[in-house]
């Protein structure tokens, strides 16, 4: 498969073997999110954002795993380092009892591993002074561990987010306020407050500003004289600088300079979830780069391969045991795939490629809907290689989905009428253009009937 000349090619999606699959699939699977019956085919060629399937359907890939593959398929950096590897058993080990090495000195070890992301994590963070990582299975054991951290460091109160999604995992359930389908019948962890998520100036001025004597949702409730909340009785703020499953909504900057003002007054703990929006996504390393707002954790995860706790040694508790997990810092694999993920983002400037190709595709975007070719289009929105194309109606962007899978392009919905799109961070200017071209083309065939 040549990445400069492959083009999506399809006969048939879903085809005979991919419905065979998913059949058999959910004869074990317990019901979830698959959006569409694609099944990636890990004994064919794939490459940058292309892959085959198991029909031998050939498509271009936009979702990155929802970010969970920020490099896309087959990347030539890590695949060599794999191939190098002498794979041993077991690959996973009790990473927060026992240590692991890869051989030769711990700063230029012959295989990095989990102490050497933690490094690397460290120096991605040292402008908000964080010094400490706790590693762990996932995105959602990140924020865990995070509002743990938060908890143990003072307070019993949390702020969270109108549209806000931070994992899967009952105290992560207890901040999300995206989908009543995630909550609905769980347990929460009390104290948990939300309050308005600005994005435009209108809701920056009329949800989130107040005439109250604090000027604002939180500061109101915050003020010394006439609040409703102790500010010692809080915890933590936590927030997506871009909110995910929330609609690639992006926050306000005025918005996020209060919170910079709140937590400065008061000394609350800003926790900045970027398990989606981290590791150059935006084209900074972290989405919060782009606001005014200084984080006391980051929780990342995905594209990391592993979940990562990051904060300062203050905010973490000194006690032994108080925080653990079994194979958090033992995945050898996923740890070294994280290193050298954060490496070629360095290596081969991806920052800089992330915002020249973001540009270019909501360029594209913006300009089909300026000219009246992106019929029930109303918004282009999202930093860098995070992108999303909110539609008039649901049912519209589901279909435009649909009609996208049809003709070979991978994309994903999020919030209540969005498609987002999530090329890998080296993506070049010709497959900008393809993904961008299939997209136009299925927007405009739901447009004429021709698919709905």
């Amino acid at each position: 498969m040549d990445r400069a000349t492959i083009e999506p090619a399809v006969d048939d999606l879903p085809g005979e073997r991919a419905r065979e699959w998913v059949t058999y699939h959910h004869r074990f699977a317990a019901p979830s999110t698959y959006v569409y019956e694609f099944v990636w085919d890990v004994s064919r060629e794939a490459v940058g954002p292309f892959c085959t399937d198991v029909d031998g359907n050939v498509l271009l890939d936009f979702t990155s795993h929802v970010a969970a593959a920020p490099l896309g398929y087959n990347n030539p950096a890590i695949r060599e380092r794999l191939e190098a590897f002498d794979l041993v058993d077991p690959l996973k080990i009790a990473g927060q009892d026992f240590y692991v090495s890869g051989g030769g000195p711990p700063d230029d070890p012959e295989l990095p591993g989990p102490t050497q992301l933690m490094d690397r994590l460290v120096a991605m963070t040292d402008q908000y002074d964080m010094d400490r990582v706790f590693l762990s299975n996932s995105g959602a054991e990140a924020v865990e561990n995070a509002i743990k951290i938060c908890y143990a460091a003072g307070g019993h109160r949390g702020f969270t987010f109108d549209g806000a999604f931070h994992g899967r995992t009952l105290g992560a359930l207890s901040l999300n306020r995206s989908k009543a389908v995630h909550r609905t019948g769980f347990p929460e962890i009390p104290g948990v407050i939300s309050v308005p998520y600005p994005t435009t100036d209108e809701e920056y001025d009329t949800r989130w500003r107040t005439d109250g004597p604090g000027g604002n949702v939180i500061a109101d409730a915050l003020h010394p004289d006439r609040g409703v909340i102790d500010p010692n009785e809080v915890a933590y703020v936590i927030i997506e600088p871009i909110q995910g499953e929330g609609g690639y909504r992006v926050a306000h900057p005025e918005f996020a300079r209060d919170l910079e003002a709140l937590r400065e007054r008061y000394g609350l703990r800003v926790i900045a979830d970027e398990i989606q929006s981290g590791l150059g996504r935006t084209g900074e390393l972290w989405a919060v780069d782009h606001l005014e707002l200084t984080p006391d954790v980051i929780a990342s995860g995905k594209g990391l391969r592993v979940g990562a706790t990051i904060s300062r040694s203050d905010v973490f508790p000194a006690e032994q045991s108080r925080l653990s997990s079994t194979w958090g810092a033992g995945d050898v694999i996923a740890a070294m795939q994280g290193v050298l993920t954060i490496d070629v983002i360095h290596e081969d400037d991806l920052l800089a490629n992330v915002r020249e190709r973001g540009s270019q595709l909501r360029a594209r975007l913006t300009d089909a809907v300026t000219d009246g070719d992106a019929p029930g289009v109303i918004d282009v929105r999202g930093r860098g290689l995070m992108l999303a194309v909110e539609f008039d109606t649901k049912a519209r962007r589901d279909t435009v989905l649909e009609a996208a899978f049809s003709r070979g392009l991978l994309t994903l919905g999020c919030g209540f009428k969005t498609l987002r799109l999530l090329p890998p961070l080296d993506v070049t200017e010709r497959e900008i253009e393809l993904g961008a071209g299939l997209l136009l083309e299925a927007i405009d065939s739901v447009a004429d009937g021709t698919d709905c």
